[in-house]
């Protein structure tokens, strides 16, 4: 199992960022992340900047991660492509319909997926999936 540390997942995303900008050969996975970036303008020069590796974004600063949002949408990439937690991808599918726009009803999975995520870890459990898939259901509601 792929389990890569804080740095490798975050300069992953960076390499993947820079393969984009110079336009050179990228693995189908580094041109997804990479797809994912350009969705988010915002985070450009922060994945370009000399500190990427080591800066810390925090809740309490009213800042949000670029590396843990993007690695979120990644993650939600691979759960609609195999349909898993199974119905993922058809309640996505009610998102879209709902919201009219696919990046934002990745948000409303992401937010849904974060959520429960801290859940797991807040309590100390496995990431609940009956819950991941009610708070997508609520929110196609």
């Amino acid at each position: 199992m792929f389990n890569p540390s804080r740095d490798q997942a975050r300069q992953f995303i960076i390499n993947a960022w820079h393969k984009r900008r110079q336009a050179t050969p990228a693995t189908p996975l580094e041109t997804l992340a990479a797809d994912l970036i350009d969705l988010h303008p915002e985070y450009h020069a922060l994945l370009e900047a000399d500190d990427a590796l080591t800066n810390e974004w925090t809740p309490e600063h009213g800042e949000t991660n670029p590396f843990l949002h993007l690695s979120l949408h990644l993650a939600i990439e691979e759960q609609l492509a195999i349909n898993q937690p199974t119905g993922i991808t058809a309640l996505f599918n009610q998102l879209l319909a709902c919201h009219g726009d696919r990046h934002e009803a990745l948000h409303v999975v992401l937010d849904c997926l974060g959520e429960t995520l801290w859940r797991a870890q807040r309590d100390a459990q496995p990431l609940d999936s009956n819950a991941y898939l009610d708070c997508l259901r609520r929110a196609a509601g």
